[in-house]
């Protein structure tokens, strides 16, 4: 029977709550940002796909960086 490949440190309560924390400081800056846009940006950021296309962007970059991560662990 194969032995088990071993695990990476799993990320603590720490690093959560600080990506958590980065990942709220990041919408509310774009909240801020986009409500001191001029009426006609703030319209095209409305009433457009924008967001949808930005979270496709956003998955599909952080997908690849996930498939392109080594399996196993860092060599010495």
């Amino acid at each position: 029977m194969a032995e088990p490949r071993p695990v990476g440190k799993q990320p603590g309560w720490r690093e959560v709550l600080v990506v958590a924390g980065i990942a709220v400081a990041i919408v509310l800056g774009a909240s801020v940002l986009t409500s001191i846009l001029p009426t006609d940006a703030q319209e095209f950021v409305f009433h457009t796909p924008l967001a949808i296309l930005v979270l496709i962007v956003g998955t599909g970059w952080l997908l690849w960086r996930i498939a392109r991560r080594p399996a196993g662990p860092p060599e010495p």
